[in-house]
Formats: structure tokens, sequence, C-alpha cells
């Protein structure tokens, strides 16, 4: 069965539900617009999702797929709250969620694929 929730901005919470639903065991794929917008969902990315399993010693294995994306600046500049790259950021303080940067369009539906059947949740930015 397939499922669509959609959520008024709220980006903390909208991580929180997708651990809590990758707990229940669905794999859940959260999508922030922006790249900006994800900031807000930070301390549940790095202090939630990409601990539990550590902090459980692997009794709970929470996968979740985020999608977002950097603003482009071309044909029109989405201005500086909205074009942020925080790649390597995220690469730097992310030690068991996956974290691929997609900046080829055509390789966007195997990126998805292994997102899937990988063993651990995934950050997928896409950079066009």
């Amino acid at each position: 069965m397939q499922q669509r929730l959609e959520l008024p901005v709220m980006e903390e919470t909208q991580m929180g539900m997708s651990i809590g639903l990758s707990l229940m065991g669905y794999v859940p794929v959260s999508i922030y617009p922006r790249m900006d917008f994800l900031l807000l969902g930070m301390n549940q990315l790095v202090n939630h999702l990409d601990k539990i399993a550590t902090m459980s010693n692997g009794g709970y294995r929470p996968k979740v797929i985020i999608r977002t994306k950097v603003g482009s600046k071309v044909p029109l500049d989405a201005g500086l709250q909205h074009t942020q790259d925080y790649t390597e950021a995220l690469q730097l303080m992310l030690t068991t969620v996956r974290v691929v940067r997609l900046t080829d369009p055509s390789q966007a539906i195997s990126v998805y694929q292994e997102a899937l059947v990988a063993d651990v949740s995934t950050l997928v930015v896409e950079v066009w």
C-alpha cells in the first residue's frame, strides 16, 4: 500500500515522524524542497536518526530516505536562504546515514533504488 502524507512547514517534526514511521517498519521518503530547510530538522537527523542504531547496540535500525535539493541560482536566483549546499558538512557530521550527492538527473532512479535496498538511511542531495 502506498501513501503520501502532506505536512505543514514543521521540518523537525517531519524528520521525527519519519524516524517514528521507520521504527514501525515503514521506509519513509522525507522530502525537503531545499537543503536550507533541512537545517531545521538537523536535531532529529544528527542526534537521533544517525545515532539510534549505535545507542541501541543495533537493537533499532531506522531507515529513512531523505531527499533534498540545493536551490538553483540560474535562471532565477532564489537567494541565500534557498541556495546553500551543506553536503560536505553533513558528510562530516553523519556517521551512519549515507550521504549521496546527485549531480546528474539521469542517475536519480539508480540512486533511489540503491537507497531503498540499503540497510541504512540515505540522504540524497540533488544538485542540478
